[in-house]
Formats: structure tokens, C-alpha cells, sequence
């Protein structure tokens, strides 16, 4: 290797690297460019002195960065055959850039330093500590030399932790040698850590006046960071003694920078970490230091400087991290104090709270949010929400709250100083949006904790923020609401001001009546607070629902005074008519549908949770519905179903059978008449005759003001609704004794328990053959015949409504559309909404039906065929978004609720050849979706999240998840399933220790309805080809809880039989397949292992061809296969345990398992392992023991002092 050589080799590098960073560069001579450097990365002999010279200090820093480059690749990928005497060589060189290689601290560029501390780790973890046992020694007197070589070193000391400890990206031994290297000298470390940081804090505190000696100072600077970021990467998991040495002389430290503007979020980083710490109690008490005067003054000082500064964003990041400081000293005051580690509440608790209380009512909405979990954790303590100082801050934390429940801040606006803040923290105004939603509800929990120390105070405060509302003129604000002139917005002042004490007044309330005694309940000024709010008249939409909310929130009072019942329900019944502008044509918007509807669910919710109260004005409330529903246009079916929902309820408390069926019978004479009358009859069986009845074969020329047949449609809904209101809320008494009394119980079954009659029963199942009719006319309107009957504008009337779209796709709905535009906005969206909701609302009455009626609805004629003949009909048509509910709102809960004597007459017949149906659609939409993968890697399509593409594929997703719910539900029972789905959340889990172990529960068994399926084989190969074969679909979630809930049970059923060895194979590669698929999930991987692992203990001693299987996985060791397979087959050998043997299975396929896309082509890094540094208690059975030559001779230079 001659001089010239290198220098010629060096100038063709130094011109392709300057081609590939040039701009100006074209495409092609770029990737000649790039060509021509990798291949000398990879090839080039004499890659070591040309790295060295393109380093040298007199080059641009892009061609040092790429000399230093090369010399990396050199570790990483040449390291194991390079000679030694090159290795010495090279790493001399390479200290030798560390010491006099780069520019000054101040003008060296941040990614030289850091390729540099990469090399240096790189080469620790393959030579330290045993052949290179001086490296500290090394880096201690490097960092002698200056503040460029001191910061140099940082950066190494915090990569090596990052690789080792965080990321831990070497192999276990190397790891393990390294890591317990580091904790034997983890005294020297820190206190060298702490006095580099300490000097050259010293030495800035003292220059930085000084103008003159403005660069010395920044250099020191400089390297208090990095010894600061050097700190946090050793802080999390060093031994908890480094942190708390010294009389806790690092947490002084770091108390006193949080004052220095350059080094206080490095300070506060450190402070968090140390803070965050979990571990035993003992260990983490001489945290409670934190709580003193002076870590106390430091920590208040520092905030109430940064927030004084007004908003500068590293400020703000700093007090972002301040108060994590605190929530996480906050936490530790809660898991210390009451333990046994008989730890006092601090002196300096006020204080605390103080400061704490400070950034709960911070203008960031953020911050405040940031606050809520130990404020609910401090409310919660046994032994803190005791305390005077804790107590005294409730009426504080509320009166914050007050404010905090204000939904302003949106980054758009500037209608409040939390927008500034906002712009920081979020995208937009959706986001933010979303997030203040879920604060909200935080706020609510923690607001109910601090009401059960003290519900009197909260109450009070409510009452006067609610007389302070019903008094104040309303606001509207700039924005005009669509609604009408003279109305508020979402966003006008009066309705956010309105919004939230709602909120507040709601959880304060209900958190009052469930902590005070009755006697207590402050009933004169309640009924007081409910007679204003009755008494108050608004024409505003948005705040006749809050006005609305707070009479469901008081409504508890009418319990000590039930003569206030007529009055609110007068006002309950005045809204349910609510009109902006009365008998306007004009559609109605969602906030006055909303205000409608509120009215009606108010209705309901009291007659389900105050029946008794009710049930003496029972008579005048029919009487109010009767006059309602005597007007046909006066409310929406929806409306009208309700009333009746709340009047069925109240007919539950006649605890009567006989009065409660006449009731039933009168109550839905108008509907029987109207479905069961010729011409219905007519429509419902035909679906030319339905699309012409609805009004769908039009042509319609106003597409938002006419619409001839909406009567029709109404009327068919009116009596949908009706039945399902009546089937879901008729029902016997609770208890047995007025159940019998009232005529409920008609009988006994053989297992003693009671049977019960419905008082509907006789009624539903008169108009059940039409229901059933109406479906499968339902179904038959997606033959491509029927289609085409549809008239123009309404080719899409069978589509989805954009709404459910957008919640497929996840995307956000646009704020301010959510109240002000119409509920449909043209006919077309009208009719989409009539099919969509009568298609539910059928299935769902088909789902309720069995829970309601029981045995007199099992048992009705032929049932099974009725419904293979109309929810079951033309399904090939069927769309997949309208063959999910069904399943869901139909299919499953009539699983769940038929008694098993029913299961071979009506489940059996039903699901077999559903089972059987699900699994071809499935399996083609599935082929589908992974041909159009292979076929468009390049296309775009994904760039268009809306495209139709996504679409149908996240909704092949759904319908996947739906199918495989529903064979769980029907196969297997959910024992052990309480550890096993958390076990299941653990999906993606970084830790490989844990996900390993997402075994599936052993007690999975199959229930008898799966027993009764399985015994059909049609429906057996279809449960078990389905199971097998989604493995590799690619949806993780399905595959996952497959996985574990259902493959096995399955299977273990037919094990018992004589499986053909051409089936074992399918599935043994069904589960080989989804590990290619989704190997690359922890959770699914770990899973999916298991279950390979299972059936190949299994079935292998019976099955040779399994063993044929893992010969074709690439990359598979045949000897390590022959041993694994010899100890399988001879019992005795089976003393290894379970995890160990799964181990070593999981070895072996390794070459299936999937990879994440950025791994795949990513080239092997290979570190070997050193002689073992600590003796080894005993050999394990299966690695080859390293002979330890070099036994003791590392170790004696280790710790030499």
C-alpha cells in the first residue's frame, strides 16, 4: 500500500462525495456516485488509511464526515477479520482525532462529534472491558486536555449507555459483560459526571460577565450540557445510592441550574428522571430532600422566572418539564407517605401545593391538563386527603377548575391567552379539540374525588356559578350561527361559558347525592337551583341543552319533593317540540335535532332510573304522548319511539302482566293496523313495490326541499322503531316474588330456574313474518337488478353515508359542521339514512328479541329456516359495511343469549352455513387485497386516504374482526381471558421479555356450541380453515387475538380424530405464513411462536411431514432441527422447561419470522463475544461452553487502580 495510492483513491472519493451532496447533480451521475463509494466501503483493502486521511482537519467537513464513516463501517462490518496490530492501529488513530483530530469546541460541527463518539462506542463494545481495559483511564485523560476533548468524551460515555443499557443493540453476553463493567465502576463514572459538570459550571458562572472571556464561557457551557445529557442517560438505571450519595449532592445540583437560563432544561431532565424512578421504597426516600426549603425555593424561583418571561419557546419547554418534575415528585410523595418506609407529610407541603396549584391555572392548556393525574392521585391518598393543607385546596382546585372547563384556546383564535400557547402544542384546531375532549373527562374524574372530601363546598359553588349563568345577557360573539339570527355558535362566549358549568354542576351534583347522607343533601336550596332553571325560557339551541342537562342534574331533589315532577316534565315535553322557527320547511339543524333529542333521552332516563317517582303521573304522561304522537308530522319517528320507550318503562312498575299486556296491546294497536295491513304487507314482500313506496325510483328536481314519499318512509320507521322500543324495554319484574305475584312466571325448567312470559310477546311475534319479509327485501335491494331500478337521484341511495366513511377512515369531522349545518343535507343523504338505519334497527330488534321473549321466541315455528330464508338471503350482494352490523347486532347476541336445548335446532342449522358463506367471501376479498399489493407497490393509491381502495380494505379489516369475534364467541369459553387480555393489550410491546410471554390462556376450552359445530364436518373444516388461514391476512389485531383465543382450542378438538397429514401440514404452514406476515409485531410474533411451538410438540411424534415443513424454512441449522427433533421424540430427554425448548423452537424458524420493512435489507451486524468475564456457576446444556483461556488476565488489568 503505497503513499500515492491512498492519495489518488482519496481525491475520487473526495469528488463522488462532493457529486452525491451537490444539487446541481443529476440523478444518474449521483447514483454512480454513490455506487462507486459503497462498493469501496464494502471491497477496498486499504479502507483504514484512506478514512484517516479523508478525516484530517484540512478537508470540508463533508469529506471528514465521510472519512469518519468509512472507519465505522470498518468496525462495524470488518472488525472480526481485521489483524490485531490494525486494530491497535486504528483505534490509537482514532483516539489520536479525539485529542488533536477536530476543530475547537465551538466551531466543530455536531455530527463530526457525533460519528466520532459512534466509532469509539463501537469499538468498547467489542474489545471492552477484556482486551482493552484501560479504556476509562483513556477517557479520563482525553477529557485533561480541554473543554473539545471533555465533551468529546460525554458523548461517548452516553451513546455506550444508550447502546447498551436502553437500546441494548449487542448481543447478551457482550451486554452483560459491558453493563456489569460499568456498574462496578459507576462510583468513578458519577463522581467524574458530577465534577466535570460542577468545574465547568463554576468556570461559565464566573465568565460569563466577563465579554472578554465570552468564548471560554460557551465552551464551558457546552460541556455542562453534554454533561448534563450524559447524566440523564445514566440517572434511569444506574443503582438509586449514585443518585442520593453525597447528602443528595447531585439533586442540589441540578436544583441550583434550574436558575441558569443555558443549562435549565438539561437540569430539569436530569431532575425528572431521578424523580421518575420506581423501585423499592427504602431506595427512594432520600428523595423526600426534594420537599426541603431549599430544593423547594429553587424549583418555585425557576418557575415563576420562566413563566415571567412571557412566552418564548425554550421557556416554555422548560416549564413543561418543571411540572412533570412536580406531578413526578407528587407521585412519590403519594407512593412514600402511609408506606411502611414511615416517611412524614414534608413541612413544605403547602408550598408544594402552591407551586403545583400555580400551573393548574397556567394559561397552557396543556400544562393544566398536565396537572389533573396527581392532583386525582393527592384527592385519592389515604393519608394526604386527610390533611388540612390537602383539604384547604379543594374549594382552589375547583374555583381553577371553573375556569379550566372552558373550552377556549383553539390555535386558530386569539380570543384567549391560552391560543398562544395552543399554537405551540397543536396542529390544529381538530387536535386541540380532541385533546381538550379527553381533559375534560380527566377533569370531571378529579373533580368527583375532590367533591367526596368535600361534596358541600363543591355544590355551593355550582349553585352560584349556575344563577350566575341563568342571569347574564347572552353573547353570541362574532360568529353568527347557521342556525338562525341571534344565536350562539360552539364558539360564542355565553354557550362555552354555559358548556362548562354544565359540566361542572353535572359532576358535582351526582357526586354529592352518592357521598352525603340523606339527611344532609341540601334539598331547599337544590329545589330552589331546579325552580330558576325551569323557570328560565331561551330560543337558543345550544343553551336550551345545557339548560336541559342541569334539570337531568337536579332532577334527584324531585325525589324529596315529588310535586315538582308535572313541572319538569312540562319543560321536558315543551323541548321535545323545540323549533327555532316554528313550522318552518326549512331541514332542521343537528343542534335543534340535538335539543329534541336531549329532551326525549331526558324523558327516558327518568322514567329507567325513577320509575316509582313516575308512576303515580302516569296517566297524564300517556295522555301528553298520546296528543304528541296524534300529529303525524308534528315529531321525527325517532322522537316519537322514545316517548313510547319511557311509557314502556313506566308499564314495567304496574308489576301486572295482564294490565301491562293491554297497555302494550293499546299502545301499539296503531302500529299492528298500519304493518299489518294489505297494502304494507304488499310492499314489505316486494322490493319493486318497497323502492316505489319509498320514493326511490324518482327523479327529483329540488333535492333539498321536496320529497313526496317522506310520509311513506316515515310510517315504515315509525313502526320499526316502535317494535324495537317495545322489545327492548318490556320486561318481568326483578324479583322472583313479583314476577310470580304479577302472572310473570308461567313454569319451571329441568334445571329448576324460573320461565318467564314477556307481556309483549304476543304482539312481536304478530308482526315478526313481516319484519322478516322487510329484510330480505332489504337484502334482495342490492341484486344488480334492483340497482338498476333506482331512480336517478338516488343511484347511491345504498351507499354509505359520508359520516360513517369518515369514521372508518379515522378523519376528524370539521368542528363548527357538527351543529350548524342540517342533519341531511339533500334528499339523497335523507333516503341513505332511511336504509341505513332501517337495515340496523331490523337486526337489532332480530337481536333483542331472544333476551326479551326467551323461550317464546326460540321456539316459534321453523325459525332457523325463516331466517336462512330472509337475513341470510342474497348475501353475495350484500356490501360488507351492512354485513357487519349484522353480524354484530343480530348474530352474536342471539348466540349469547339462546339457551343451549336450543342450540341443534336453531344455532346449528343457522351458523353452519354461515360459517361456511363468511369463510369463502373472506378468503376472496383477502386474495384481493394481496394481489392489488403485489400488483401496485409502486401505484399512489395511499397517498389519497379517502381513495376507494382504503376504503373497502380497512373495511375488510372490520368485517374480518367482526367474523373471527363472532366464531370466539360461538366456540370458545372465556375462562382464564381476564389475565389473558391484558396480556393481549401488550401488542407491539417493546419488551421482549414481556411479549414473549403472551401465552394463551390455558383454560381455553370450547363451549358446547362449539362442540355441537365442530361435530358437523362442512362447518368444521370451515371454522378451522378460517381460523388457520387469517393468520395471514394482514390485519395484526385479528391475528393476534386468533392467535391466542381460538387456534388451538379448535384444533386440540380434532386431534382426538385421524387427521390427514395433508391437513396438519396446512395448518402447521398457516401459522409459518402469519409469522412471515407479522413477525415483525411482538405481540402477534410471540403469540403465533407459541402456537407453531404447541402443534409441533403435538403433532410431530404422529406426523413426520411436520418435520419436512421446518426443513424448508430458509436458513434452518439441520443438526440443531435433528436434536430438537431427536429430544421430542425420546420422552426421557424432556427435562429441559418449556420456555427453554420454546426458546430454542423459536431459533429454529427464525428464517419465517417477519421482518419490519426498515430491517429487511438492512446488513447484518456481527459482534463476537470476549472471554466470559464472571464464571459461570454451571454450564448450560445446549450453548458451547467458551473455554477461558485468558481466564484472569483481563480482569487483573480491569481493576488495577
Amino acid at each position: 500500500m503505497s503513499a500515492e495510492q491512498v492519495s489518488s483513491l482519496c481525491e475520487q472519493l473526495v469528488k463522488a462525495v462532493t457529486v452525491i451532496m451537490d444539487p446541481a447533480s443529476t440523478q444518474r451521475y449521483r447514483l454512480e456516485a454513490l455506487k462507486f463509494c459503497e462498493e469501496f466501503k464494502e471491497k477496498c483493502p486499504i479502507c483504514v488509511p484512506c478514512g484517516l486521511k479523508l478525516a484530517e482537519k484540512t478537508q470540508t467537513a463533508i469529506v471528514r464526515h465521510f472519512g469518519l464513516q468509512i472507519l465505522e463501517h470498518v468496525v462495524k462490518f470488518r472488525w472480526n477479520s481485521m489483524p490485531r496490530l490494525e486494530k491497535v492501529y486504528l483505534k490509537n488513530n482514532v483516539m489520536g482525532l479525539i485529542s488533536n483530530g477536530t476543530q475547537n469546541i465551538l466551531e466543530e460541527e455536531s455530527h463530526i462529534k457525533d460519528v466520532l463518539s459512534r466509532i469509539v462506542v463501537e469499538m468498547i463494545k467489542r474489545e471492552w472491558p477484556q482486551h482493552w481495559p484501560d479504556m476509562l483511564k483513556e477517557l479520563d485523560t482525553l477529557s485533561k486536555q480541554g473543554e473539545t476533548q471533555t465533551e468529546l468524551v460525554m458523548f461517548i460515555l452516553l451513546r455506550l449507555a444508550e447502546d447498551v443499557v436502553t437500546f441494548q443493540t449487542l448481543p447478551a453476553q457482550r451486554r452483560r459483560d459491558i453493563q456489569q463493567t460499568l456498574t462496578q465502576n459507576m462510583e468513578k463514572i458519577f463522581s467524574f459526571l458530577l465534577s466535570t459538570l460542577q468545574q465547568n459550571v463554576n468556570k461559565y458562572r464566573r465568565m460569563k460577565t466577563d465579554l472578554a472571556q465570552e468564548p471560554k464561557a460557551q465552551a464551558n457551557c457546552r460541556v455542562g450540557i453534554a454533561a448534563l445529557n450524559t447524566l440523564a442517560g445514566y440517572i434511569d438505571w444506574v443503582a438509586m445510592s449514585h443518585i442520593t450519595a453525597d447528602n443528595c449532592k447531585l439533586l442540589e445540583m441540578l436544583c441550583l441550574l434550574l436558575n441558569e437560563p443555558e443549562l435549565q432544561v438539561g437540569a430539569a431532565e436530569c431532575l425528572l428522571i431521578a424523580v421518575s424512578r420506581k423501585g423499592k421504597l427504602e431506595d427512594r426516600k432520600p428523595l423526600m430532600v426534594l420537599f426541603g426549603d431549599v430544593a423547594m425555593h429553587y424549583i418555585l424561583s425557576a418557575a415563576q422566572t420562566a413563566d415571567g418571561e412571557g412566552l418564548v419557546e425554550k421557556h416554555y419547554v422548560f416549564l413543561k418539564r418543571l411540572c412533570q418534575v412536580l406531578c413526578a415528585l407528587g407521585s412519590q410523595l403519594c407512593a412514600l407517605v402511609g408506606s411502611d418506609s414511615d416517611v412524614d407529610t414534608p413541612a413544605n407541603l403547602g408550598k408544594y401545593l402552591d407551586s403545583f396549584l400555580a400551573f393548574t391555572t397556567h394559561p397552557s392548556q396543556f400544562l393544566r391538563s398536565s396537572t389533573q393525574i396527581t392532583w386525582g392521585a393527592l384527592f385519592r391518598h389515604e393519608i394526604l386527603s386527610r390533611d388540612p393543607l390537602l383539604l384547604a385546596m379543594i374549594p382552589k382546585y375547583l374555583r381553577a377548575s371553573m375556569t379550566n372547563l372552558v373550552k377556549v384556546g383553539f390555535p386558530s383564535k386569539t380570543d384567549s391567552p391560552s391560543c398562544e400557547y395552543s399554537r405551540f402544542d397543536f396542529d390544529s384546531d381538530e387536535d386541540f379539540n380532541a385533546f381538550f375532549n379527553s381533559f375534560r373527562a380527566q377533569q370531571g374524574e378529579v373533580m368527583r374525588m375532590a367533591c367526596r372530601l368535600d361534596p358541600k363546598t363543591g355544590f355551593q359553588m355550582a349553585g352560584e356559578w349556575l344563577k350566575y349563568q341563568l342571569a347574564s345577557p347572552v353573547d353570541i360573539g362574532p360568529m353568527n350561527s347557521k342556525t338562525g339570527e341571534g344565536l350562539c355558535s360552539i364558539f360564542s362566549p355565553s354557550f362555552v361559558q354555559w358548556d362548562a358549568m354544565t359540566f361542572f354542576s353535572e359532576s358535582v351534583i351526582s357526586q354529592m347525592f352518592r357521598t352525603l347522607d340523606k339527611e344532609e343533601i341540601p334539598v331547599n336550596d337544590g329545589i330552589e337551583l331546579l325552580q330558576l332553571v325551569l323557570n328560565f325560557e331561551t330560543k337558543d339551541p345550544l343553551i336550551l341543552s345545557c339548560v336541559l342537562t342541569n334539570v337531568s342534574a337536579l332532577f334527584p331533589f324531585v325525589t324529596y319533593r315529588p310535586e315538582y315532577l308535572p313541572q319538569v316534565l312540562s319543560k321536558l315535553f315543551t323541548a321535545v317540540t323545540f323549533e327555532v322557527i316554528e313550522e318552518s320547511k326549512a331541514p332542521r339543524t343537528r343542534a335543534v335535532k340535538n335539543v329534541r333529542r336531549h329532551a326525549c333521552s331526558s324523558i327516558i332516563k327518568m322514567c329507567r332510573d325513577y320509575p316509582q317517582l313516575v308512576l303515580p303521573n302516569f296517566e297524564m304522561l300517556y295522555n301528553h304522548v298520546k296528543q304528541l304522537l296524534s300529529n303525524e308530522l308534528l315529531l321525527t319517528q325517532m322522537e316519537k319511539c322514545a316517548l313510547m320507550e319511557a311509557l314502556v318503562l313506566i308499564s314495567n312498575q304496574f308489576k301486572d302482566y295482564q294490565r301491562q299486556k293491554v297497555f302494550l296491546e293499546e299502545l301499539m294497536s296503531p302500529v299492528a293496523n298500519l304493518w299489518l295491513s294489505e297494502e304494507m304487507q304488499r310492499v314489505l314482500s316486494d322490493p319493486e313495490a318497497f323502492i316505489s313506496y319509498v320514493g326511490a325510483d324518482n327523479k327529483i328536481a329540488d333535492p333539498v326541499l321536496e320529497d313526496p314519499s317522506g310520509l311513506n318512509r316515515s310510517r315504515i320507521s315509525f313502526c320499526v322503531y316502535t317494535i324495537l322500543g317495545v322489545v327492548k324495554r318490556a320486561r318481568w319484574p326483578t324479583t322472583l316474588e313479583e314476577a310470580k305475584a304479577g302472572g310473570f312466571v308461567i313454569g319451571c325448567m329441568p334445571s329448576g330456574n324460573p320461565i318467564y312470559r314477556n307481556p309483549c310477546t304476543e304482539q312481536v311475534l304478530k308482526l315478526l313474518d313481516n319484519l322478516l319479509a322487510l329484510i330480505r327485501t332489504h337484502n334482495n335491494l342490492y341484486m344488480p337488478e334492483m340497482v338498476a331500478k333506482l331512480g336517478e337521484t338516488f343511484a347511491k341511495a345504498l351507499d354509505m353515508l359520508e359520516v360513517e366513511k369518515n369514521a372508518i377512515l379515522g378523519l376528524p369531522q370539521p368542528l363548527l359542521e357538527l351543529y350548524d349545518s342540517p342533519v341531511y343535507k339533500t334528499i339523497l343523504e335523507r333516503m341513505q339514512g332511511f336504509f341505513c338505519t332501517l337495515y340496523d334497527n331490523c337486526f337489532h330488534i332480530l337481536g333483542n328479541a331472544g333476551p326479551s321473549m326467551q323461550q317464546d321466541f326460540y321456539t316459534v315455528d321453523g325459525l332457523a329456516s325463516q331466517f336462512l330464508n330472509s337475513a341470510f338471503v342474497n348475501l353475495n350482494n350484500i356490501p360488507d359495511y351492512r354485513l357487519r352490523p349484522m353480524l354484530r347486532v343480530f348474530v352474536k347476541p342471539l348466540v349469547l343469549s339462546c339457551p343451549s336445548e336450543h342450540y341443534e335446532t336453531l344455532l346449528c342449522p343457522m351458523l353452519g352455513p354461515l360459517f361456511t358463506y363468511l369463510h369463502v367471501r373472506l378468503s376472496q376479498k383477502w386474495q384481493v387485497i394481496s394481489q392489488r399489493s403485489m400488483l401496485c407497490e409502486e401505484d399512489t393509491a395511499d397517498d389519497n386516504p379517502e381513495s376507494q381502495e382504503m376504503l373497502e380494505e380497512q373495511l375488510v379489516r372490520l368485517l374480518t374482526r367482526e367474523v373471527m369475534d363472532l366464531i370466539t364467541v360461538c366456540c370458545v369459553s372465556k375462562k382464564g381471558t381476564a389475565e389473558h387480555n391484558s396480556s393481549a393489550a401488550a401488542d407491539g410491546d417493546d419488551d421482549e421479555m414481556m411479549s414473549t410471554d403472551v401465552t394463551p390462556p390455558s383454560s381455553a376450552e370450547l363451549t358446547e356450541l362449539g362442540k355441537c359445530l365442530m361435530k358437523q364436518e362442512d362447518v368444521c373444516t370451515a371454522l378451522l380453515i378460517t381460523a388457520y388461514r387469517s393468520l395471514s391476512w394482514k390485519d395484526t389485531l385479528s391475528c393476534q387475538r386468533t392467535t391466542t383465543q381460538l387456534c388451538w382450542p379448535l384444533l386440540k378438538q380434532v386431534l382426538t380424530g385421524n387427521l390427514l397429514p395433508d391437513a396438519v401440514t396446512w395448518f402447521f404452514t398457516g401459522v409459518l405464513k402469519g409469522l412471515q406476515t407479522h413477525g415483525q409485531h411482538d405481540g402477534c410474533m410471540a403469540a403465533l411462536v407459541h402456537l407453531a411451538f404447541q402443534i409441533y410438540e403435538a403433532l410431530r411424534p404422529r406426523y413426520a411431514e411436520l418435520k419436512a415443513v421446518m426443513e424448508q424454512i430458509p436458513e434452518i441449522q439441520k443438526e440443531s432441527l435433528e436434536q430438537f427433533d431427536s429430544k421430542l421424540l425420546n420422552p426421557t430427554l424432556l427435562k429441559v422447561a418449556d420456555k427453554r425448548r420454546k426458546d430454542n423452537f423459536k431459533r429454529l424458524i427464525a428464517g419465517c419470522i417477519g421482518k419490519p420493512l426498515g430491517e429487511q435489507f438492512r446488513k447484518e451486524v456481527h459482534i463476537r463475544n470476549l472471554p466470559s468475564l464472571f464464571k459461570k456457576v454451571k454450564p448450560s446444556l445446549e450453548t458451547d461452553v467458551l473455554e477461558n483461556n485468558e481466564d484472569g488476565e483481563g480482569l487483573t488489568a480491569l481493576f488495577e487502580p
